[in-house]
């Protein structure tokens, strides 16, 4: 590290450094349960093209938004840990990620999109159902118009 990072120490910076923004396992593993379930989707598009938000799963036809947030970094009332190392820089970060995600679906909402988040720690066949669920009711409301 030859300039001054943000990162604590060699280690952190290595582990951020290493953590993707996309195609992570829990995403590859939800991509490949809603597939085998028949379902098509785009993968890390803006429901809203104004909007720099991205959501995981996009069903745009349906206006079905689907986020899959990690436990640490969205602040899971369940398995969220609080840091040790800079513990007031990570509260905020967190804490900016949950305003984030209030945000998105508050603006979503507003434009008839629908949204589903799930959590990391969900069991990966049920999040998949609970998609499939979604999507299914959604189409069934769609083809009655």
């Amino acid at each position: 590290m030859s300039e001054k990072s943000w990162a604590s120490s060699i280690g952190v910076r290595k582990s951020m450094q290493a953590n993707t923004g996309r195609d992570t396992k829990p995403e590859l593993a939800l991509r490949r349960a809603v597939h085998a379930l028949g379902l098509r989707y785009y993968v890390n598009r803006r429901p809203i093209k104004a909007v720099r938000r991205t959501a995981d799963l996009l069903f745009p036809k349906l206006k079905l938004a689907v986020f899959l947030d990690g436990c640490f970094w969205h602040g899971c009332p369940e398995h969220h840990t609080v840091a040790k190392t800079n513990a007031p820089f990570w509260a905020e970060k967190v804490a900016t990620n949950r305003r984030r995600d209030a945000d998105t679906n508050e603006r979503l909402a507003t434009q008839g999109w629908t949204v589903i988040r799930i959590w990391e720690h969900e069991p990966i066949g049920e999040a998949a159902a609970r998609i499939a669920e979604t999507v299914t009711a959604m189409r069934s409301v769609s083809s009655h118009r």
